[in-house]
């Protein structure tokens, strides 16, 4: 069904100059740090926090550690962005009422700068930020994704938004970052579906969903195993990923079921699934995955086109 194809990891790929020509374009007279020493700083912030924390009572919090690290910079850059933003506002202002004054001209040269200084120290903390959270899943096999607000990528990352977002904007289709634009494929798997032959599959099918619809968005509840893997897929691919998170809080264990509900809202032109694993040495547990069983008949039940995921036939 899914024709083989290559998959490539997305930490080899060298980066890009975008950064450095827009630290050059600057003209400041302090420099800024170039693109390979952020992404170094990235990646040697999270090594040293690994490092320092394994094989100590502290390795037992590593995933909280690790994600507080990545989430830190996270915010950094939607609080410098904001701050841009309002410079930008000023620059419109100004413009609009500009009355040919040498005044007025220092002050739209003032807000022009902290704009563009903004933009740069934005993506400054991107590549800092991404290069910590690829270290993270490298070094542990996780991956993270931003809990609050959506995840702008500086390079082979994916947009980032989440359920209830998108579904007010297919609801209302008012325009917008939230917009999840193209066709959505949905995709719930076994936390236990995480191994090499899960991945060749699930990788299989999602390349599939690609060449069908390649406008495509990723729908799925960031699960551990199968999901997670999922989610690096997309990084990779550079496809936009809407995240219906199970809220355990609020629903109980009726949590992953209700995220079911938001990933059937979203209107997927297909939903693929994986019940359990497909390596047949893992023999711990052959019992389905109940919540990928669940969203296969609630796409039935809705005349959505439900495609299981299965090993390759011999």
């Amino acid at each position: 069904m899914f024709p083989m194809q290559a998959f490539h990891s997305p930490f080899s790929a060298k980066s890009g100059s975008t950064f450095d020509d827009l630290s050059a374009s600057l003209g400041d007279t302090s420099p800024l740090p170039t693109e390979d020493a952020l992404v170094q700083l990235g990646r040697a912030l999270m090594t040293e926090l690994l490092d320092v924390i394994s094989d100590t009572a502290l390795e037992d919090f590593q995933t909280i550690l690790g994600e507080a690290l990545i989430g830190a910079f996270h915010s950094a850059v939607g609080r410098i962005e904001r701050d841009a933003d309002r410079a930008r506002d000023t620059m419109r202002s100004l413009d609009r009422d500009f009355d040919g004054s040498e005044a007025a001209d220092v002050e739209l040269q003032e807000a022009t700068a902290k704009a563009r200084a903004g933009d740069a120290a934005t993506q400054a903390c991107e590549l800092i930020r991404d290069a910590a959270s690829e270290t993270w899943t490298v070094a542990t096999g996780e991956v993270w994704t931003a809990w609050r607000g959506s995840r702008r990528g500086t390079h082979l990352t994916a947009a980032q938004l989440e359920a209830k977002q998108a579904i007010r904007a297919i609801r209302n289709r008012r325009a917008g970052d939230a917009d999840p634009g193209g066709p959505v494929v949905a995709f719930r798997g076994a936390p236990t579906a995480d191994t090499a032959d899960d991945a060749g599959r699930i990788f299989d099918a999602l390349n599939w969903a690609l060449k069908e619809w390649p406008d495509m968005a990723l729908a799925t509840t960031g699960a551990k195993g199968s999901e997670k893997l999922a989610i690096k897929w997309s990084r990779q691919k550079g496809v936009k990923l809407i995240l219906a998170r199970a809220d355990f809080d609020t629903h109980g264990k009726a949590a992953p079921f209700r995220a079911n509900d938001e990933l059937i809202a979203l209107e997927p032109t297909c939903c693929l699934t994986l019940v359990q694993s497909l390596d047949r040495a893992r023999s711990e547990d052959r019992r389905p995955f109940g919540p990928a069983l669940n969203l296969g008949q609630k796409a039935m039940e809705s005349g959505l086109r439900h495609v299981p995921i299965k090993a390759r036939a011999a």
